[in-house]
């Protein structure tokens, strides 16, 4: 399915990099396209054609978090929106830096306050936006403002444009103009955050995963059993609810997601129910467990739920490496994560599983997982604007020690939907970027490359999340 596709100059500009940035932009005035191919052509005929190649090719999105279209226009009604206007693209994962680059948590409460003029809201960001600018998450950020609003900086003179320019883009339809129409991207995957499964007005573009986190962490109770009209009174009753959820949306779906590695590693055992039908009877009635209780159920219900995703052909993501927010992420876990997965996929070898956000910082052990294990696949979500030069070194080093067929280049993993545009343009630079050095330092073949990209950025998804026929059922879903 081809899409128009809108490469502005600056799109343009940052594929090409820094150093092809600067010289153009102090070029002579050569259009647009001529300019950017006479830089590629000064870095040599393979570059230019992969640039291209990655820039025209559509991407799949396998993880994002965004809220639905309708819900923007509730505007600070809804939980997930502090305020909206031009601040609400700096809410999500670059207040983290924001506040590590030493922004005083009131400021970042004034920041984000629906009471304070947009306009006035660039005297709080003035002091802290050089240091976190730079960053993935900054860039982000500035590169769909310049993308949407045709600002090229942020300033006190910019800030009136940068508010009109969003007033003018939240407009109806804009979720397919934002993520088709300019970024791109054919589908997304959506990990909803305020229910185990969105039945969304774009099915077939905004696709869903069913969230089991609350299967087992908890369990939750509250948010799980109602709509089933179970009462929970023993385990045995939890089953039938996970079933439930199971033969309502499984076939919706495109796979489970658990995000339980912010808590815990992810070394689950497989623990009988007789084993833990008195944990959970505690729990039940709000008795505490132990640690070593509550891995137990934990343990138990996980792989319960896993058995159910694997009898529905359903891959089971989970969240590895690095914690979104600030100030709690203890890496001596996290080092571990690698290693248990290897423990889960040997567990399970029918089941498929795959590891997100290339479990930064410690991507190379997890290459080794993909690389030994049939059914361990490696999502690169995320990972572009947690580090992009991290990210784009781990494709160039998966691409030559993996299986090509097993990783997944890009999710956005935004609430908002505007800077999944700017993070896709920081993908498809490192992208481009891995697959032209592999070739430029004789480890593939200019033609290999150009094959690779349609892989990596759209085959690989459509393959492992069976998309042609889940597209097909959600077609015909009984609220779309």
């Amino acid at each position: 399915m081809k899409r128009k596709t809108l490469i502005t100059r600056r799109t343009s500009l940052k594929g090409l990099g820094a150093a092809g940035a600067i010289s153009l932009l102090s070029s002579s005035d050569l259009n647009a396209k001529e300019k950017i191919h006479k830089q590629a052509e000064s870095q040599g005929n393979a570059r230019k054609a992969i640039y291209e190649k990655v820039w025209q090719t559509s991407l799949i999105d396998t993880h994002e978090h965004l809220i639905e279209e309708k819900e923007r226009f509730q505007g600070t009604s809804h939980p997930r929106i502090q305020s909206d206007d031009w601040s609400l693209l700096f809410s999500h994962y670059l207040n983290s830096d924001l506040i590590t680059s030493g922004m005083p948590v009131a400021k970042m409460n004034l920041f984000f306050s629906p009471n304070i003029n947009p306009v006035d809201k660039w005297k709080i960001l003035e002091p802290y936006w050089p240091a976190v600018k730079h960053t993935g998450y900054g860039q982000a950020v500035h590169l769909a403002i310049q993308e949407l609003y045709e600002v090229e900086e942020l300033s006190a003179t910019t800030v009136r444009k940068v508010q009109a320019g969003y007033d003018k883009t939240r407009k109806p339809g804009f979720y397919q103009r934002v993520l088709g129409d300019i970024a791109n991207i054919e589908s997304c995957q959506v990990n909803c955050l305020s229910r185990p499964f969105m039945e969304s007005n774009m099915p077939t573009f905004l696709m869903q995963d069913l969230s089991i986190l609350g299967m087992i962490a908890g369990p939750d109770f509250k948010q799980y059993a109602p709509p089933t009209g179970i009462e929970v009174k023993n385990l045995s009753d939890w089953h039938r609810i996970i079933d439930w959820w199971f033969t309502k949306y499984a076939t919706y779906a495109v796979a489970v997601k658990s995000q339980q590695a912010y808590s815990r590693d992810i070394d689950y055992e497989k623990v009988p129910a007789e084993k833990v039908e008195s944990i959970f009877t505690k729990r039940l009635e709000n008795k505490g467990l132990t640690a070593e209780e509550r891995k137990a159920l934990e343990d138990h219900l996980f792989w319960y739920a896993v058995d159910k995703a694997t009898q529905r052909k359903l891959p089971i993501k989970l969240h590895t490496g690095y914690y979104a927010g600030h100030d709690r992420m203890p890496l001596g876990r996290l080092i571990h994560n690698p290693g248990s997965a290897t423990d889960l996929c040997r567990r399970s070898p029918n089941s498929r599983f795959v590891f997100m956000h290339i479990c930064y910082p410690y991507y190379e052990e997890l290459i080794s997982v993909a690389k030994q294990y049939t059914n361990a696949y490696v999502d690169m979500c995320w990972s572009w604007i947690i580090s992009p030069i991290a990210a784009k070194d781990f494709l160039k080093k998966y691409l030559v020690t993996a299986p090509a067929n097993k990783v997944l280049t890009f999710g956005g993993d935004y609430i908002p939907v505007e800077p999944v545009l700017g993070h896709a343009i920081i993908a498809r630079m490192g992208i481009a970027q891995a697959l032209a050095e592999l070739v430029e330092e004789n480890w593939i073949s200019q033609k290999d490359a150009l094959v690779l990209a349609d892989a990596v950025m759209h085959e690989n998804a459509r393959q492992i999340f069976n998309l042609k026929e889940k597209t097909k059922i959600l077609k015909n879903t009984p609220w779309g």
